[in-house]
């Protein structure tokens, strides 16, 4: 007995629909691609403390500077000015990575691919 193809269907159906995907999906990686490279090139900066520590940090989460005010710098509490260090480095980071994530998400459509970034 031959199995049969559902009405609408042909054996050249699967093989064009499979290359119009493999050509949305490198489509979809190129997109993603440029919009990573844009963002590791941007800088997001926090404050903590009212503005006492600020940290900026690139795209590639990486600290580029940290500014603290001399007010704020108190030798009988370092650690009151390392939390402030901490608070301020992890909410810009916090913010490359939000950025990051929802620009892929619109890129993507919110469909999570291993691999894609």
């Amino acid at each position: 007995m031959k199995a049969r193809l559902p009405k609408g269907y042909s054996n050249g159906g699967a093989p064009t629909n499979i290359q119009q995907l493999a050509r949305q999906a490198q489509k979809m990686q190129e997109e993603m691609d440029a919009a990573n490279k844009e963002l590791e090139e941007k800088e997001y900066s926090a404050a903590a403390g009212g503005g006492a520590v600020t940290a900026t940090v690139t795209g590639k989460l990486e600290i580029k500077s940290l500014e603290i005010k001399k007010d704020v710098v108190d030798p009988e509490d370092i650690d009151m000015l390392a939390d402030l260090v901490i608070a301020s480095v992890n909410e810009a980071i916090r913010q490359a990575r939000d950025e990051k994530s929802e620009t892929m998400d619109k890129i993507s459509g919110g469909l999570n691919v291993p691999g894609l970034f």
